[in-house]
């Protein structure tokens, strides 16, 4: 249904009929043609906020820290400045040169966040984690603006990217992203067990014979990867992986091995909504997806915080 509203509702509202002609490769109409030039953005949406949802569960999983989102820990900002540097001073252009910049970026970013976080003699704390991420992000993005103020053509082309949209997506971009975010998904669904025994405490998951360090660096990779290469691919948005996670445990409980594929089709859905919504209500102009997504998660992420018995997972 969310795939059928994206292609149906936009600038121009195509009928069922010219919907479904269009999935099957008609053309015949401006209608037929519209809807089909929708597909390629549907299916973006879909790899990116199922990416982004299972980044966000696996990184609340690893810190055991209900807030964490690749936005607040300064994922998003990472992967922004290493593709803006990629962009401004190497010439960089080719996709899959700026997901990997983009992946690199991220993981600089996240091990940082932590780092810092982990400073003093209560060790990684929520709020600390929180503190460390929000710091990082502003300082990453205040580099992104030095950066591209000095140059209007990295500008031009930086600008629509960083607010994060799906608008424009090309079946060749999502063919070169698809492997990349596999591999990255089935790191985290491997690690999926191991994520359960995290969530009950490294002396216990020890017990249970769990291998507490190699399983936070794959899972930790798992999500950089997803996010880095959604990143690349959409441009950052915001608020996906935080409120996802606590959306499906709320459905389906706190097994991973079922939260997983949850996040990820419940992520894909509200990414594709939250596009359909940003081209609906301001026709013909199109909000992008960066901007509503925000709209959405930051009441729900206050709500969050303000929940007592959200202390850990």
């Amino acid at each position: 249904m969310a795939c059928f509203l994206s292609v149906a509702y936009g600038a121009r509202d195509i009928t069922f009929a010219d919907a479904l002609a269009a999935f099957q490769g008609n053309l015949d109409t401006v209608e037929q043609a519209a809807a089909y030039q929708r597909i390629p953005r549907t299916v973006l949406g879909l790899l990116v906020g199922a990416a982004l949802a299972v980044s966000g569960l696996t990184m609340q999983a690893v810190t055991r820290n209900p807030l964490a989102d690749p936005g607040i820990f300064g994922v998003l900002a990472g992967a922004s400045l290493a593709v803006v540097i990629g962009i401004a001073f190497f010439g960089m252009r080719d996709p899959v040169a700026t997901m990997i910049a983009s992946v690199f970026g991220s993981a600089v970013a996240a091990a940082f966040v932590y780092t810092v976080g982990s400073l003093g003699r209560a060790g990684a704390t929520p709020l600390k984690l929180a503190l460390a991420g929000a710091a990082t992000s502003a300082a990453l993005t205040s580099l992104v603006t030095a950066v591209i103020l000095p140059r209007s053509a990295v500008m031009d082309s930086f600008r629509f990217w960083q607010i994060g949209g799906v608008g424009g997506a090309e079946w060749h971009q999502i063919g070169l992203g698809i492997p990349f975010l596999a591999f990255g998904a089935f790191i985290c669904w491997a690690n999926a067990s191991g994520m359960n025994s995290l969530a009950l405490g490294d002396n216990v998951a020890i017990g249970l014979g769990q291998h507490v360090l190699r399983t936070r660096l794959s899972s930790s990779a798992g999500a950089v990867i997803l996010c880095g290469v959604a990143t690349a691919m959409a441009g950052p948005i915001a608020f996906i992986g935080l409120i996802i996670p606590h959306m499906c445990r709320l459905i389906i409980g706190t097994d991973h091995r079922w939260l997983v594929p949850m996040c990820a089709l419940a992520g894909a859905v509200l990414l594709v909504l939250a596009d359909t919504l940003g081209r609906v209500i301001a026709p013909p102009s199109e909000i992008a997806v960066g901007i509503i997504t925000p709209l959405i998660g930051a009441p729900l992420f206050i709500w969050i915080v303000r929940r007592q018995k959200v202390r850990d997972l």
